[in-house]
């Protein structure tokens, strides 16, 4: 348990950005499963328009320190090849 005044708001403070941030990352997620159901669909136009959803969340992703920023570059990047590759 934590002794100083200190650590104990730490701690609060942990508590209450976990809940933001765990619901950042499964809002990231919900966008990579919509852009995976687009591509399972083998719809050009669907993927195409997911992949341009999914880029500024991944972006959001980095900038509020959720996701680092080479994993948000090599998801995009193998997403936006897996689009590519429909034709």
């Amino acid at each position: 348990m934590a002794n100083t005044p200190q650590a104990r708001k730490r701690i609060r403070r942990n508590d209450r950005r976990a809940v933001i941030n765990g619901a950042r990352v499964s809002r990231i997620r919900t966008f990579i499963k919509q852009l995976e159901t687009a591509l399972a669909s083998g719809n050009k136009d669907d993927a195409k328009a997911a992949l341009t959803k999914v880029q500024p969340e991944l972006a959001r992703g980095v900038a509020k320190g959720v996701l680092h920023k080479n994993t948000a570059s090599r998801k995009l990047s193998r997403l936006t090849k897996r689009v590519a590759a429909l034709a």
